[in-house]
C-alpha cells in the first residue's frame, strides 16, 4: 500500500465534511482533529510497516519449511551405485586382465528353526478353557420373605 501523508488525511476528511455541508474553520476544535488525523496517519503507515516485516518473515520461515519437507520426502538413492555403473565397471575390468570370468557370490547356508513344541498332555490354555457366567453386577437385594 502507498504511505499516507500527515496532512493527507486532515485534507481528505474536511473535503468530506464539506460535501456534507460541514465546513472546518480555524479553532480549537480544528486542531484536536488535525492532530487526531496525524495520529492516524502514523499508525497507519506504522502498521503497514509491521505487516509488511511480518509477511517477508514468514514467507523465509515457510521455504525452509517446504526445503525440509522436500529433503525428508525425497526418494533415497541406495547406498551403492547403480547397477548399470556396477556392471560396466566391472567387465571393464574383466576384459583388461583377460577372459571374463563370472564370479559367483557363495550360497548362505540356509538354518531352519527349530519346530514349535507340541502342547502338554492334560493341560489346557487359557484360550481354550470354557469362560464362567459372570455373575450380575449392581446392588445386591434382601431376598423377599
Amino acid at each position: 500500500m502507498k504511505h499516507i501523508e500527515k496532512e493527507e488525511l486532515y485534507a481528505h476528511l474536511s473535503d468530506f465534511l464539506k460535501t456534507k455541508g460541514i465546513e472546518l474553520k480555524e479553532g480549537s476544535y480544528t486542531n484536536f482533529i488535525h492532530n487526531g488525523c496525524k495520529v492516524l496517519a502514523e499508525a497507519i503507515n506504522l502498521s503497514q510497516q509491521g505487516v509488511h516485516r511480518a509477511k517477508s518473515g514468514l514467507d523465509g520461515k515457510l521455504d525452509q519449511m517446504r526445503e525440509i519437507i522436500h529433503k525428508k520426502t525425497a526418494p533415497r538413492r541406495p547406498a551403492n551405485a547403480p547397477a548399470g555403473a556396477a556392471s560396466a565397471s566391472a567387465s571393464a575390468s574383466a576384459s583388461a586382465a583377460g577372459p571374463a570370468v563370472e564370479a559367483k557370490a557363495p550360497d548362505a547356508p540356509s538354518v531352519q528353526p527349530p519346530p514349535p513344541d507340541p502342547p502338554k498332555a492334560g493341560k489346557t490354555s487359557r484360550a481354550k478353557a470354557p469362560k464362567k457366567a459372570a455373575a450380575p453386577r449392581g446392588r445386591k437385594q434382601a431376598p423377599r420373605t
